[in-house]
């Protein structure tokens, strides 16, 4: 039972590193090149709160990988919101 959770909260770590790590790219790319026009404004919105969700969902259960993984998630997504707002 231990090997089969080890297991499990390695895919879990693999998986919210991933998805967190996943809006890295698009941040830089957006800081390099200031274009934004792009990028649906109501889809990162709708995207932020659902994640900001995710983060309440986490700190309710207290599941520290899932308050981890949507709170870095939820900085980058305001970060390419505010360069959206900025740069239009």
């Amino acid at each position: 039972m231990v090997g089969s959770s080890l297991s499990t909260e390695l895919i879990g770590g693999v998986a919210a590193l991933l998805t967190t790590l996943c809006w890295l790219p698009q941040a830089l790319k957006i800081l390099r090149t200031r274009e934004t026009r792009d990028l649906s404004l109501v889809a990162y919105l709708a995207f932020a709160a659902g994640v900001a969700l995710w983060l309440v969902y986490g700190v309710l259960i207290g599941s520290i990988p899932v308050i981890m993984a949507n709170a870095v998630t939820l900085l980058l997504l305001l970060g390419i919101l505010s360069l959206k707002l900025r740069y239009g």
